[in-house]
């Protein structure tokens, strides 16, 4: 007698019949389509994984393998199922599929950085959000290999790390369009951003270190440690997951810089500054000036905070403000003004604290450093005691060297005495156009090769903090401009 079998049970026997086949059975089923598929993404694999330089990618194509071809893991086992597990297991999906996607845009191909401070302004506002394109100077594989990609170092809400420290992979980057040149604004990982006090971000630990030692503090760290209610937790951080910072590349590889009264000098010749370059002047009053006029002219209400309504507790009235030549043309002419606009100087209000190099006395101020030879990749310096201080960040922190120099002044590099070292890597000098309030290589030096993220290439939106929705916040002017070579947008 014959049996009938429900459809269930034709199911479980084709899922049996499936499971049960051999190897050659199941390429044998393989459709040509698939075959053509499989070929095309394993072709655009390898050459990717030939970019990225790491043979072991290469144990993920069989992971490619078996979803084109072999099917031994049901990677769709879900469709099988109705109802909640099904609906819920496609939003899940979606969401793998969207976080992975968006893991390789923002790593190889580039992604959103908000300008949070006025370093650069006028070219770049605060407000402004940027696509940061990473291709043109070749995209750097991701060292932190395993994060979250919508997260720097922190996950929002939850305040916990957004990235596992192992595994650390060594520094790669794709080939890029161009190299790094004079001019270009470039966002970077913060070169002394390896070591965080949580609660004071800035200044830095190396700043906070440092201002103890000079206070008597004999071990910084046991002291920031033992204070949390005051410096939160001390975390150290890999290269791709510091804070990202964006300046203007001003010294390149292998050139040398000297900074006299504000002018650059590469290699002995002094530089072209960009065209909205700003310095701080003291601006002498005879009454408050509305903040209305500041803000037509295009001053920031942040930086007239310090005007005659509270310098005159001190018995004086001024405005401290950063301006461009154009501005300080036109607030000479204002009656409020009763005297000469003077610039102030890194004794004023806005010292940003000590000149790098850090604990060395070259009498250098921010405006008065220099001359020094910047890194490039593959050329040998000559270390002497007096120069000591300029590289032994670059060669021990930068380049993963043990370095020290003895009391009689002889250096060891890894265990051997030397007076020579050939650079890894090339590095980079960069400045604020907003030159009296940028915390920059000024204050922490050189900016290595593996630290650059990207070129900012065009405005996504800017907000004006300053401005209501009614009065103008959104910046729409500003949306999709790029910075042009001489600065302006």
């Amino acid at each position: 007698m014959d049996t009938v079998k429900s459809p269930s049970e034709n199911k479980d026997d084709r899922e049996q019949s499936s499971a049960s086949l051999s190897f050659m059975d199941r390429l044998r089923k393989v459709k040509t389509t698939r075959w053509i598929r499989f070929g095309i993404v394993s072709a655009i694999y390898i050459f990717w994984v030939i970019l990225m330089g790491n043979p072991w990618l290469l144990f993920f194509w069989l992971i490619l393998a078996d979803i084109y071809i072999t099917g031994f893991v049901p990677w769709g086992w879900w469709k099988k199922h109705t109802g909640l597990t099904r609906s819920l297991m496609a939003w899940v999906d979606a969401i793998v599929y969207a976080l992975v996607l968006i893991y390789f845009v923002f790593a190889f191909i580039g992604q959103q950085y908000e300008i949070p401070s006025s370093s650069l302004e006028k070219t770049l506002l605060v407000g402004d959000r940027l696509w940061v394109d990473k291709a043109t100077f070749g995209a750097r594989v991701p060292q932190t290999p395993i994060h979250f990609p919508l997260a720097q170092h922190t996950m929002p809400i939850l305040g916990t790390k957004s990235y596992l420290d192992q595994p650390q992979l060594e520094y790669h980057r794709l080939p890029g369009l161009r190299s790094i040149e004079r001019g270009d604004i470039v966002v970077f990982n913060y070169p002394q951003g390896d070591t965080v006090a949580t609660k004071i971000p800035n200044p830095d630990y190396y700043q906070i270190s440092y201002e103890l030692r000079k206070n008597g503090v004999g071990n910084p760290l046991e002291y920031i440690k033992s204070n949390p209610q005051m410096f939160g937790e001390v975390v150290v951080r890999p290269v791709d997951r510091r804070e990202n910072y964006v300046k203007r590349t001003i010294g390149l590889p292998g050139e040398r810089i000297r900074i006299s009264n504000d002018s650059i000098y590469i290699n002995g010749v002094a530089i072209k500054e960009p065209a909205d370059v700003q310095y701080n002047y003291i601006v002498p009053v005879s009454k408050a000036i509305p903040a209305e006029k500041w803000k037509q002219l295009g001053v920031r209400l942040e930086d007239v905070a310090n005007g005659p309504e509270t310098a005159q507790l001190l018995g004086f009235k001024f405005y401290d403000i950063p301006l461009t030549a154009s501005m300080k043309a036109e607030i000479e002419k204002w009656p409020e003004v009763n005297g000469p606009l003077t610039r102030e100087r890194e004794s004023g209000m806005y010292d940003l604290g000590n000149v790098w190099p850090l604990g060395n006395d070259y009498g250098w101020t921010r405006d008065n450093m220099g001359e020094f030879w910047i890194p490039k990749r593959g050329v040998t310096l000559h270390l002497t005691p007096e120069n000591y201080p300029l590289y032994e960040r670059a060669i021990r922190t930068y380049e993963g060297n043990d370095l020290k120099m003895t009391a009689d002044g002889k250096i060891f590099i890894n265990g051997k005495e030397t007076e020579y070292y050939t650079f890894k890597m090339d590095y980079y000098w960069m400045q604020g156009d907003n030159r009296d309030r940028s915390a920059d290589s000024r204050y922490w030096g050189f900016v290595p090769e593996d630290h650059i993220v990207g070129e900012p290439v065009f405005v996504i939106i800017s907000m004006d903090q300053d401005k209501s929705l009614s009065e103008g916040k959104i910046r729409w002017d500003r949306i999709f401009k790029k910075p042009n070579p001489d600065g302006k947008l």
